[in-house]
């Protein structure tokens, strides 16, 4: 579908390039907003350790040196926690926690086992205030996350320390909905575009179907199809240069039919009324010629041209009758259960004189079991007696080869020659009405032009093909496959259509020969 459909590959276009849009969109949207809730949460931070720090060292000091250091700190966050409690200036909830590291090396937390993290505790005692964002364990085993914001003390305890623990949990919660919203809005964006372009798509897309649709239908043969004119605008027009080009074709086509019509009717014609005046002038010529001793030499030798002629002549006007019953679609089939090798026979038998003439050789590889194929022996003859008369014609007096292929659904007969070959491109123009390779070569057969147009008609009457192939200088190969019964499918190709004889190519890289 996305090859064969315009409509799937704008939509799917529109589709990747608003999702990508959106993605960045609200990938930017939260990355400004998650640094904005940073920043606010760090300066939060910042006021509240100076206010803790100070309520801190008074405590301290209020509860006098007697005290443990335990007790010490803990009646200080329990201060602090009660202040937090009861608001006043302060602006944020966090949790208090304060760390002692005696000179022994043992640390003692409020409250106690609180692990605050040893980078940052090393930090605050480089005298700095700093901060981090880290993961708090809790003894529930539940987890969170946490701004941590410490400070050094000037309290009369040694190496005092004070962290702010601020919980991260409504940000979080925060950017979670923020994300929701962004992805909901994202998909809600992108199925609406993908809406709005598809409506839009139709508008351009149906008009453009119904024309292929109708050059479909013209092309079928129904010339009376034309485009819905809706509207003024670009498609209206557009339907209407269709229209006014449909009737254009349609009068194009009907002339150009109704003229071959008259074309193939003037040759039949023609043909047959050519018919009468040229047996009342064979008769006259069968009359000279058979006092041919008594006449002139001069008159004798213009008595041999005149019947030679007459003879191509009949020849030509039998041909012309046969390509306008083709032409016309009453070229009728009438096939019959027979063995291809006597079609071979009689073939051969009726070029043997042009053979012997130019001192040709035919060598024929026929099998000694019949070939029996349901076909139209008086085509299949015809179609033979024109390849073999065209090969000999051609040999250039080397031998000209016949073989037989045969499968379980067709038969195939090649023949082939060692002669002028073809040029390439000349494989399909052979079998053009009245073409010849060289104009200025002697036609040894005397044949009329369109014996190998009327052999391919024959052959596609079978539901067969006939096809050609050749090298100049080397000879050429015109192959016959008829299907065993006439118009049935044909798998397989019994002979391969190339010269055998052709020479071997060499590579110039590899310098191995490749046939």
């Amino acid at each position: 579908m996305w090859r064969t459909s315009l409509q799937v590959r704008v939509i799917g276009m529109i589709l990747v390039a608003s999702a990508v849009v959106m993605i960045i969109l609200a990938y930017a949207l939260v990355s400004v907003l998650t640094q904005r809730l940073v920043d606010q949460k760090i300066s939060i931070g910042d006021q509240e350790i100076e206010r803790a720090r100070i309520a801190v060292e008074q405590q301290i000091n209020a509860t006098g040196s007697a005290n443990s250091v335990q007790v010490r700190i803990n009646s200080a966050r329990a201060s602090l926690t009660q202040l937090t409690a009861e608001g006043g200036e302060s602006h944020a909830t966090y949790e208090p926690v304060i760390v002692v590291e005696n000179s022994s090396g043992e640390i003692t937390t409020s409250p106690e086992g609180y692990r605050i993290p040893d980078s940052l505790r090393a930090s605050v005692a480089n005298d700095q205030v700093v901060y981090q964002f880290t993961t708090i364990d809790q003894p529930g085993g539940s987890n969170y996350r946490a701004l941590v914001v410490g400070t050094p003390t000037m309290a009369d305890i040694p190496d005092l320390q004070l962290y702010l623990v601020m919980s991260m949990e409504n940000e979080e919660s925060t950017m979670a909905l923020m994300r929701g919203l962004l992805s909901a809005a994202g998909v809600v964006v992108v199925v609406l575009l993908v809406g709005i372009a598809w409506l839009a798509i139709q508008q351009v897309i149906t008009p453009i179907r119904s024309a292929s649709r109708i050059a479909q239908r013209l092309a079928a043969g129904h010339l009376r199809e034309r485009m819905v004119v809706d509207g003024e605008d670009e498609m209206g027009r557009l339907a209407a240069s269709f229209n006014d080009m449909a009737d254009k074709l349609s009068k194009q086509i009907t002339q150009l039919e109704e003229y071959g019509d008259l074309q193939r009717q003037f040759t039949s014609d023609v043909s047959h009324e050519l018919r009468t005046p040229l047996t009342t002038v064979r008769m006259a010529a069968d009359l000279i010629a058979d006092d041919a001793d008594n006449l002139e030499p001069h008159t004798r030798r213009a008595s041999q041209l005149m019947i030679r002629e007459l003879d191509r002549f009949e020849e030509l006007l039998a041909d012309l009758l046969e390509i306008s019953r083709h032409d016309a679609g009453v070229a009728d089939l009438q096939s019959s259960n027979m063995d291809i090798r006597s079609c071979i026979e009689s073939a051969m038998q009726q070029t043997e004189h042009l053979a012997k003439e130019l001192d040709v050789e035919i060598i024929a590889n026929v099998p000694d079991t019949p070939v029996n194929v349901q076909a139209d022996s008086r085509r299949i003859e015809r179609v033979l007696r024109n390849l073999l008369a065209n090969a000999i014609d051609h040999s250039e007096g080397n031998p000209v080869t016949i073989d037989i292929g045969h499968t379980e659904t067709a038969i195939a007969v090649a023949v082939t020659d060692s002669g002028v070959g073809l040029k390439e491109g000349q494989e399909e123009l052979v079998f053009n009405r009245f073409w010849r390779a060289d104009a200025s070569r002697k036609r040894h057969s005397g044949g009329t032009g369109l014996g190998l147009a009327i052999a391919r008609e024959d052959a596609v009457l079978h539901g067969g093909t006939l096809d050609a192939t050749g090298i100049p200088g080397v000879g050429s190969r015109f192959r016959l496959i008829i299907p065993r019964e006439p118009g049935a499918p044909f798998g397989d190709e019994p002979l391969p259509l190339v010269v055998p004889h052709a020479p071997e190519v060499i590579d110039e890289e590899s310098e191995e020969p490749q046939s």
